[in-house]
C-alpha cells in the first residue's frame, strides 16, 4: 500500500486535490479538487444517486437547506449532545481528542458513547502519552460541540444565531410527511440526499478523510416497524454491491458491527464499513437502524404529527429509518488508494499507474494524433466520443511520454490516430493495465468501448 504523503505528493501533481489557499500558506485541513479531483467526485456522486435513487423505484431524491431552524438541531439532540471529548495536555497545551487517542492506541477498540471517566481511565491506565512532548499529564475531559455557529439578519443576537448543518439527515426527516404527500410514496420507500455538511472537528487530518466541510451521500429509508432488520440486510448488500461496481477490493475493508456501549441511544444495530488507508482501518460507510427516534423527536419538539397512515390496513404508526450514509470524501480517497500501484516493467524500468475503474476514471478515453499535423482529423472522432464518455485530447510530446501521464492519471484506453489511419480508418487502442494494442476500425470504436466499459 502507498503512504499517505505519496498519495497526496500524487493528487497536488496531477490536479486531483490542492491544498486550500495555498498561495496564502494555506487553510488547515481544507482542499480543493482540482480538474481531475473534480471529474473523480462527480462520477463518485452521479453513480451512487443512480444505483440507490435513481434505479429504485421505492426511493425519491431531496435537497433541502444547509441552514435550519435552530428547533431542529435542538429536537434531534445536536445542539444538547452533538460534541466531542476534549483534553490539552498540560505540558505543552496540544490539544486532543480523548477517543482518538484511544483509537490510535488500539485501532480495534470503538471509544464512541464512553464517558468521559472511561476515556480518562483508560489513557492514564495504558500510559498513553502526548504524541507531541511525550508527556503523561492531560487536563479533565470536557465536551466541544461540533456545529459551526453563524448569524442571519443584519443584527447579532441570541435570536440571530443559526448553525451549519452537521449532516443532511435531519432536512429529510422534517421533509417525510411532505415527500409523502407530494410523491403519494407508501411504505416501505426512501429519500436520497447529497449535500455538504459542516463539523468543527477538534482534530482534522489525514488528508481527505477527516475535513470540517466535506460532502455525504445519505439515504433514510422509511419501513415498518419490525421489518427494519430486513431492510438492513437489503441495504447491507447494497452497499457491498455498490463498492463492488465502483472498483473497491473488498480485501480492503471490513465490516465493525457496534456493540454495547458503541452504539448509538437511537440505534437498535449500526455497523461500519471500515477501509484499510494508509494511516490504518477508518471508517468509510455506516449503515445504522436509527428506529422512530427521529421522527417521534420533531413530533413532539415541533406537535406536528409524523405518523404515517397504511392505506391498506389503516394501522397508524411511526416508521423506522435505515440509513446507509457515506462521505464522497472518505469514498474518493479509498478510490485512490485502492487504485495506486508502482509497477515494475519487464525492462526493469518503473511505471505509477492509477487503475480506476473505468466507469469511475476522471478521462475514460485519451485521444492523441500521432503527430500534430494530424489533429485536425481527430476533430469528428473527439466529437463523437465525448458525447458518451469523459474524453482528453493529447497532442504534446512523445506517444511514449503521453502514455505515461495518462496512465498516472488513470486513463484506462489511449486512441492513436496515425498516417495508417487515413488509409484504412481505424485507430491503435492502447489498454492502461496490460499496455497492449489492437487496430479497432472506426466505425467499430461505439460498440468496443461500449463493451470494455460495461456500458
Amino acid at each position: 500500500m502507498t503512504t499517505m504523503d505519496k498519495l497526496i505528493a500524487h493528487s497536488k501533481q496531477y490536479g486531483f486535490v490542492y491544498q486550500g489557499s495555498e498561495i496564502y500558506n494555506g487553510q488547515a485541513n481544507t482542499w480543493d479538487y482540482g480538474p481531475l479531483g473534480v471529474e473523480l467526485k462527480r462520477n463518485i456522486l452521479n453513480m451512487w444517486w443512480n444505483h440507490f435513487v435513481k434505479e429504485n423505484k421505492l426511493n425519491v431524491g431531496l435537497d433541502s437547506t444547509i441552514m435550519l431552524n435552530n428547533q431542529v438541531w435542538k429536537a434531534s439532540g445536536h445542539i444538547g449532545g452533538f460534541s466531542d471529548p476534549l483534553t490539552d495536555c498540560k505540558e505543552c497545551n496540544t490539544r486532543y481528542r480523548a477517543d482518538k487517542l484511544v483509537e490510535e492506541f488500539d485501532n480495534d477498540l470503538n471509544p464512541d458513547g464512553w464517558s468521559n471517566s472511561k476515556l480518562l481511565d483508560f489513557i492514564m491506565d495504558n500510559k498513553i502519552v502526548c504524541p507531541s512532548c511525550g508527556a503523561l499529564n492531560y487536563t479533565e475531559i470536557r465536551h466541544f460541540n461540533l456545529m459551526f455557529q453563524t448569524n442571519m439578519g443584519v443584527i447579532e443576537n441570541e435570536h440571530s444565531k443559526v448553525y451549519l448543518r452537521p449532516e443532511t439527515a435531519q432536512g429529510i426527516f422534517i421533509n417525510f410527511k411532505n415527500i409523502a404527500r407530494t410523491t403519494r410514496k407508501k411504505i416501505p420507500f426512501g429519500v436520497g440526499q447529497i449535500g455538504k455538511s459542516f463539523r468543527n472537528e477538534i482534530t482534522p487530518g489525514n488528508f481527505i478523510f477527516r475535513t470540517r466541510e466535506f460532502e455525504q451521500m445519505e439515504l433514510e429509508f422509511f419501513c415498518k416497524p419490525g421489518t427494519e432488520m430486513e431492510w438492513f440486510d437489503f441495504y447491507e448488500k447494497e452497499i457491498k454491491r455498490f463498492l463492488d461496481k465502483i472498483g473497491i477490493n473488498e480485501d480492503n475493508y471490513r465490516i465493525k458491527e457496534h456493540k454495547g456501549e458503541e452504539l448509538s441511544h437511537y440505534s437498535n444495530k449500526t455497523i461500519d464499513y471500515e477501509y484499510k488507508y494508509p494511516f490504518g482501518y477508518g471508517e468509510l460507510w455506516g449503515l445504522a437502524s436509527r428506529t422512530d427516534f427521529d421522527l417521534n423527536a420533531h413530533q413532539e419538539a415541533s406537535k406536528q404529527d409524523m405518523t404515517y397512515m397504511d392505506p391498506q390496513t389503516n394501522e397508524k404508526y411511526l416508521p423506522y429509518v435505515i440509513e446507509p450514509a457515506v462521505s464522497v470524501d472518505r469514498l474518493m480517497l479509498a478510490l485512490l488508494v485502492d487504485a495506486f500501484v508502482e509497477e515494475e516493467l519487464e525492462d526493469g524500468t518503473t511505471r505509477d499507474i492509477l487503475k480506476f475503474n473505468p466507469l469511475v476514471a476522471p478521462v475514460q478515453i485519451a485521444i492523441m494524433p500521432l503527430v500534430k499535423k494530424l489533429g485536425s482529423n481527430c476533430d469528428s472522432l473527439y466529437a463523437d466520443l465525448a458525447s458518451k464518455y469523459r474524453v482528453e485530447y493529447d497532442e504534446a510530446g512523445s506517444i511514449g511520454k503521453r502514455y505515461r501521464r495518462q496512465d498516472v492519471i488513470g486513463t484506462p484506453y489511449c486512441l492513436t490516430f496515425d498516417y495508417d489511419s487515413l488509409d484504412d480508418a481505424s485507430v491503435t487502442v492502447r489498454d492502461r493495465d496490460t499496455m497492449s494494442q489492437e487496430r479497432i476500425k472506426l466505425e467499430d470504436l461505439e460498440k468496443y468501448f461500449a463493451l470494455k466499459m460495461g456500458f
